[in-house]
């Protein structure tokens, strides 16, 4: 038996401890401690492995270009390295001790905690990061899923240190989340192609990610010994690898009075929210089928008939398909959502028909499973076919898909669980892959005849080998990284020209603007004049940018400027004679110079520079002819090729060029805009019949300006922002989801089985 002394050390989970007071800032020092020493080994570990990674693909890269990605991509990881390191460990330090003034600002409001540094929403990326955060994503979600049982555990521990606040693995400081997003604001540091820091992701999260455990079984071990939660549970049961809810068994929990961490843990101990998703559509749909009191058609007891077994079920459902490959027609039709209801219907009475023409006798009805698993796949389909999301020839493809996708819900119940499973990633990479399909964008059919093709074997060829999936799902990713990577060429050149263009138009104005403030007011030759607004402005515009507005070469070229309009003052005196005389060599050297930049011939320059000399011979007092000096300085016609034409003749001309300054719109449009990143596919009205699909793949950081491709990688359009809000708002323009297929049906599910059932009028 205890001493009063030794039970007073340990803490339950109705106990709480103030992360202010001694001996929960002693805990929290000592995880602070522990998480730092390991993630520093951990972290020095994985960057020892980054240069051999980026040196074998320098070695096996496609080209150049790639192998110089990925060498000054170890340059910079060399040279950045000690500063990424430190940024993350002390982000996770400060994480730590922010969680504890979380907690003191928040206690006694609403009981909960912000989430640190590391919870920050992933959807909320800056421009072109998208491959950085569905990377980040998808390491945070295998890693919470893998570590499911020591992270609960320091969950609850924690939750205990920090006063009772419950703590999730979002808003754990040590968790996944936290540190993977740590890193990832560490690696802002790191100067290097997405590539490399895609590839440096990779190491993080086998090098530091997957040896978690033993951080969590330290910590663990080391609160026990405090006396945090000794005698917790680690045994926590899942199903597949699907997310966890804690639905229906907290509130069942918290029906019986058990504590939110209690009920927490027992939610984790149910089968996984995979089999709460499935009862709860069972209970969904048997609420819809109860009979009313009086009236109705009341189902038979299940003993009072022969119900149709699952072998009867797929040998029926194999002739259908039989039928549907040969026929090559619709299952269901593309009508409202009453004509689709009566469809599915007719769908399972041709079932009930067929199993009845195979036994002899046509059954009434099917098992209460294995109605809720036809009805379930129904309205899967009758949410493709409302689905905004897909084209409508797309979506009277993949609803031929009907009958085979009934096969596989019957076949393997786990079809509808499991976000893994093969049929469920086939469908959603096909309506993904379909998302971005027009007649434009595919006028070689490639990717329609892809797409048919899987669709027409799977009618041909799906017997009851689940693996069909697999291979078409792998035959279609394969088909997917061919197509992408030529887009991607397209898409970079697409970027490239337009990024180009904007450099050169920013570079035309600044030029124009310095050549501008200097001669605008002043009474110069036109030679002199056309000199500087043609030929010495294109100079300035090929200078700014290949060296940059900050050069010596640009500044240099402003002082020829300057020097140029000097000498055009007369020189009366003889000093003012001599300090003309000492100007022009200088003079002479930087127009040849910069001429021969902008592509003059040496016979232009030569006839320019003749002018020239007449006009400062003149100038220095010399004998020259009226006749020369007057063709000089009246000369319209100078030897200046066509291509190089003027920037602007004045500040009005200027001004017009100018973009238009974005209005001030506060509207949900344009904040809807706001939050658009690379990536996202819209579909745009571009006829009064023609609708064109396309993927915003850039946001020009110049002009802000939101450029759009099809999946060729070929430009459909490019949008001011306010143009792109004003196209939204008059529904010319509209975001299409970018979550699955699969999940996005559940969710509509459930919705509508949620509400009401409608009363329905007795069928005739």
């Amino acid at each position: 038996m205890k001493d009063a002394s030794e039970s007073s050390n340990i803490v339950s989970l109705t106990q709480r401890l103030d992360p202010s007071s001694e001996r929960g800032g002693a805990l929290l020092n000592t995880i602070r401690d522990i998480a730092g020493r390991r993630l520093q080994i951990l972290i020095n570990g994985m960057f020892e492995h980054v240069d051999d990674a980026l040196f074998d693909l320098a070695e096996k890269a496609e080209n150049n270009a790639a192998q110089m990605h990925y060498f000054d991509g170890m340059r910079e990881v060399r040279k950045r390295r000690p500063i990424v390191e430190r940024g993350f460990l002390g982000q996770i330090s400060r994480d730590l001790s922010d969680f504890a003034s979380s907690y003191r600002n928040n206690a006694g409001s609403n009981g909960s905690v912000s989430a640190p540094l590391g919870s920050v929403e992933l959807s909320l990326v800056a421009d072109n990061e998208l491959e950085e955060s569905l990377a980040i994503t998808s390491m945070i979600g295998k890693n919470e899923t893998r570590l499911t049982r020591d992270l609960f555990a320091v969950n609850q521990r924690l939750s205990v240190i920090y006063g009772g606040v419950k703590i999730d693995d979002a808003t754990n400081p040590v968790g996944p989340a936290a540190l993977s997003q740590a890193f990832r604001q560490a690696m802002r540091e790191l100067n290097a192609e997405m590539r490399v820091k895609l590839i440096i992701y990779k190491l993080f999260d086998r090098y530091v990610l997957a040896s978690l455990d033993e951080l969590y079984q330290e910590i663990n071990a080391e609160l026990v010994q405090a006396g945090v939660l000794p005698q917790l549970r680690h045994e926590i049961s899942r199903s597949g690898g699907a997310p966890r809810t804690a639905g229906a068994a907290t509130q069942a929990a918290e029906a019986a009075g058990v504590g939110a961490a209690e009920a927490t843990f027992l939610a984790d101990d149910e089968a996984g929210a995979s089999s709460e998703l499935i009862q709860t559509l069972r209970t969904l749909f048997s609420a819809r089928r109860t009979p009313p009191v009086s009236g109705g058609t009341q189902r038979l007891p299940a003993g009072a008939v022969q119900l149709p077994s699952a072998n009867e079920l797929i040998g029926a459902l194999s002739v259908l398909q039989s039928q549907a490959a040969i026929s090559q027609q619709m299952p269901i039709n593309t009508g409202s959502s009453s004509e689709l209801a009566g469809e599915v219907q007719r769908l399972k009475e041709h079932l009930l028909a067929q199993i009845g023409s195979l036994r002899g006798e046509k059954p009434s009805q099917v098992s209460t499973i294995d109605e809720d698993t036809i009805d379930l796949v129904g309205m899967l389909f009758e949410f493709i076919l409302e689905d905004r999301n897909l084209p409508t020839d797309m979506q009277v493809l993949l609803a031929r898909l009907q009958i085979p996708y009934l096969k596989a819900a019957i076949l393997d119940r786990k079809l509808f669980a499991h976000r893994q499973h093969p049929a469920r990633r086939l469908l959603d990479a096909l309506a993904d892959a379909a998302k971005g399909w027009s007649a434009e964008s595919d006028r070689d059919h490639r990717l329609h005849d892809k797409i048919k093709s899987i669709v027409d074997r799977l009618l041909q060829d799906f017997d009851d080998d689940m693996t069909i999936f697999e291979r078409l799902c792998a035959e279609l990713q394969e088909f997917q990284d061919i197509s992408r990577r030529r887009a991607e060429l397209a898409e970079q050149r697409v970027a490239e020209s337009t990024r180009g263009r904007e450099k050169l138009e920013q570079a035309r104005r600044r030029a124009a603007r310095e050549i501008l403030s200097r001669i605008e007011g002043q009474h110069l030759p036109p030679l002199i004049h056309g000199i500087l607004s043609r030929a010495w402005a294109n100079y300035l515009v090929l200078t700014i940018l290949r060296q940059g507005e900050e050069s010596s070469e640009f500044r240099d070229a402003l002082r020829f400027a300057n020097d140029f309009i000097e000498s055009t003052k007369p020189a009366r005196t003889l000093d003012e004679r001599r300090a003309l005389r000492q100007m022009l060599p200088g003079i002479e050297r930087a127009l040849r110079r910069g001429l021969a930049n902008v592509a003059f011939q040496e016979s232009d320059i030569d006839r320019l520079l003749a002018q020239l000399h007449t006009y400062y011979r003149h100038q220095l007092g010399e004998a020259v002819s009226e006749a020369e000096v007057q063709a000089v300085e009246e000369s319209t016609t100078l030897p200046i090729p066509e291509s190089i034409q003027p920037i602007a003749e004045s500040e009005a001309e200027l001004s017009r060029s100018e973009p238009e300054p974005e209005p001030a719109m506060d509207t949900p449009e344009m904040q809807l805009v706001a939050e658009l990143k690379p990536g996202t596919w819209l579909e745009f009205v571009t006829g009064p019949e023609t609708i064109e699909r396309a993927k915003l793949s850039w946001i020009s950081p110049m002009s802000g300006r939101y450029l759009f491709v099809n999946r060729r990688g070929l430009k459909v359009a490019d949008y001011a922002p306010h143009e792109l809000a004003q196209a939204l708002a008059s529904a010319t323009a509209r975001v299409l989801e970018s979550s699955a297929l699969f999940d996005r049906a559940l969710d509509a599910i459930v919705g509508r089985l949620s509400q009401p059932a409608p009363s329905q009028a007795p069928t005739e």
